[in-house]
């Protein structure tokens, strides 16, 4: 695995080694070493997936201190553009976003760390969306930004995305306080 981009820091873009052949691949998701090599010791405690048809935005999400968490992000079947949105107050980065497509043919998985807002936008149908996190849910620590909040000018590529009831109500970005 090997860092190959670092567009916010901490932020990191990552790509596995992938072993393919005519029977079909192989490659490391997580390795717990390689993070430590890097300075970072994170114990992950709970998986999620997700399956979404293609239009759906789930975002901007994040939980807040002392549930923080930690997510390393892939997308296992179809297509996601995958968002972040840095919330970490008083950094020369804060409100800055970044957008990368993250698909099963191209492996790319993101790593996201505390005090990021994150979303993603279905490219195709059936996708299946994988996400290891630091921390435990916790209803009580969970907040959003708007996923299309006009001072984060974020290109979704969507016109009329599919949304849950809760997405459409978080606040635009310029009217939210940051627990970062």
């Amino acid at each position: 695995m090997e860092i190959i981009k670092e567009p916010i820091p901490g932020l990191w873009l990552l790509k596995p080694k992938v072993f393919a052949d005519h029977r079909g691949h192989f490659y490391e998701s997580y390795r717990a070493d390689f993070f430590s090599q890097k300075g970072l010791e994170i114990d992950f405690v709970q998986d999620n997936q997700s399956l979404s048809n293609k239009g759906i935005v789930r975002g901007l999400h994040f939980q807040a201190p002392p549930h923080a968490q930690d997510k390393l992000v892939r997308v296992v079947a179809g297509a996601v553009l995958d968002v972040v949105v840095d919330i970490r107050k008083g950094l020369p980065t804060y409100g800055q976003s970044f957008a990368v497509e993250l698909t099963a043919e191209n492996f790319l998985i993101m790593f996201i760390p505390k005090g990021f807002a994150h979303g993603f936008a279905t490219l195709n149908d059936k996708t299946i969306f994988q996400y290891k996190c630091s921390d435990y849910y916790a209803p009580s620590a969970e907040g959003g930004i708007l996923w299309n909040s006009p001072s984060l000018n974020i290109q979704w590529g969507i016109e009329q995305p599919v949304l849950s009831e809760k997405d459409t109500k978080h606040k635009e970005f310029t009217d939210f306080v940051s627990p970062f």
